[in-house]
């Protein structure tokens, strides 16, 4: 499997390349497969379906082709999920895929933990350390300083905006100690992120580190995001009939978005093979996306801090991959776009409690409502031609190619709870008035020091820190 990026489409490198280097330092791009293989469809259409680790192994061998021996991919896989993910039926046509069952409670442990142990194995030869640098909206950071926690050969730096994400984000970030440290920026998510983009593509800093990503930036972020993809939708597919007794239901994936990587993970699912019909590009007051999809122009903009925070991204990078997959039109075909303000974000917790029993933190809250619009008269409203104003809560005016399977109620949806709701009990109780019961491995982290570094959003003090420190 040969990768390009999305600035310089002559480009060819190989995964290693892909994955050590993060992104093009010459263009900036990012990289894709040049072609996006199948699963066989005898795998996919087993009954019951395969296991998550089988299914993680037969999808990663696609794009490591020949770079990892089977025996040590299948290591990878073994090593990276003592958990999987687990699709739970809340309603006979709803079902919450719960991302949170890894060390850190959120979905960007399986993402991260593939990736230290990829990133560990191509490394192993090399006499240089491999500095990472990675910046978070909330969940990344703790995510990818748990998976690289005393990997030998690599040294992780974490940057994320001091006192925009939740408390216990906070904590878990800056309670790292050895390979891992976190620098608590003076900015928001997106100037983070211009920190990290801007020294991937410094030719001075570069001579003097070996840099890579482990954010969305990286491939090997978003290649084992599309596993759970996959899973789910064969899980869902086998038992929907039973649940909701509709036959061969379209499969409507409902995802909270902010860098649009998870979203993007399921797009390549898709592509291998997923029975997945369609997506809901779900998002908070951050609404870039959904501007997008609504007028045709894609205008980045200073992001907005939000109850849902790990979404609070104005410059998605992951728009790149997507408009490299898609053009326009496809995306409005494949898409329905929504967003929700953080009133909103509460009284969704609030409704899918009380109707279902079931506790969402605030970014799974914000699919939930965006399925119950959708399927609750939005939908069909859209295909009555009704006015929808894209510059306020809602769906955006545009109808996807599956809609009308809504509106026969011929379609099923999974949200994706990306977090585990105790990483947001301030929230959660306001909304419902109790707070969600803490895990183990959460409630553990509050006992630890504050080891976090303060740091200028000024690139030039971050470049010298960087010169200094690592």
């Amino acid at each position: 499997m040969m990768y390009t990026d999305t600035r310089e489409l002559n480009t060819r490198v190989s995964f290693r390349t892909a994955v050590l280097n993060g992104m093009n330092e010459k263009s900036g791009g990012l990289y894709v497969p040049i072609e996006y293989p199948f699963l066989e469809k005898q795998f996919l259409n087993k009954n019951p379906e395969p296991s998550f680790r089988d299914i993680a192994f037969e999808a990663a061998k696609l794009f490591v082709g020949d770079e990892i021996p089977d025996n040590n991919l299948q290591e990878i896989i073994i090593d990276a999920y003592p958990f999987t993910a687990q699709t739970v039926p809340i309603d006979p046509t709803t079902y919450v895929l719960e991302l949170h069952h890894g060390p850190t409670c959120a979905f960007k442990d399986f993402g991260a933990r593939f990736m230290a142990r990829t990133m560990s194995y191509f490394n192993k030869d090399e006499d240089d350390v491999l500095h990472i640098l990675v910046a978070t909206s909330g969940d990344t950071g703790s995510a990818v300083g748990s998976a690289f926690q005393d990997v030998p050969g690599i040294d992780v730096t974490i940057l994320y905006p001091k006192g925009k994400i939740s408390p216990l984000q906070e904590k878990q970030l800056s309670t790292f100690t050895g390979n891992v440290r976190s620098l608590a920026v003076d900015g928001t998510f997106d100037d983070c992120q211009k920190l990290v983009k801007t020294a991937f593509t410094d030719s001075d800093l570069r001579n003097n580190l070996r840099l890579s990503s482990a954010n969305s930036i990286n491939i090997s972020r978003l290649i084992p995001q599309s596993f759970y993809y996959l899973y789910s939708s064969l899980v869902v597919r086998n038992r929907a009939p039973r649940d909701s007794r509709i036959d061969n239901p379209a499969i409507i994936f409902v995802v909270p978005s902010g860098n649009f990587g998870n979203l993007t993970s399921g797009l390549i699912a898709q592509k291998m093979g997923a029975p997945i019909s369609g997506f809901v590009a779900a998002t908070n007051a951050n609404r870039t996306i959904p501007d997008w999809i609504a007028t045709g122009n894609y205008k980045a903009r200073p992001s907005i801090a939000t109850y849902s925070n790990a979404m609070d991204v104005g410059s998605p990078s992951n728009y790149e991959r997507i408009i490299n997959m898609y053009n326009l039109d496809e995306v409005r075909s494949l898409f329905a776009s929504y967003w929700l303000d953080d009133a909103g974000t509460l009284q969704a917790i609030k409704n899918c409690h009380t109707r279902t029993g079931y506790m969402l933190d605030p970014h799974g809250a914000v699919a939930w409502q965006a399925w119950d619009d959708m399927r609750r008269g939005g939908m069909e409203a859209l295909l009555r031609g009704e006015d929808f104003d894209h510059t306020k809560p809602g769906l955006t005016k545009n109808i996807p190619s599956w809609a009308q399977k809504i509106i026969e109620n011929k379609a099923v949806g999974v949200l994706l709870e990306t977090a585990h709701p105790a990483k947001f009990g301030d929230i959660v109780q306001t909304a419902i008035g109790r707070e969600p019961v803490m895990p183990d491995r959460l409630e553990k982290v509050l006992y630890l020091p504050n080891t976090a570094l303060p740091m200028e959003n000024n690139y030039e003090v971050f470049k010298s820190w960087l010169l200094e420190n690592l």
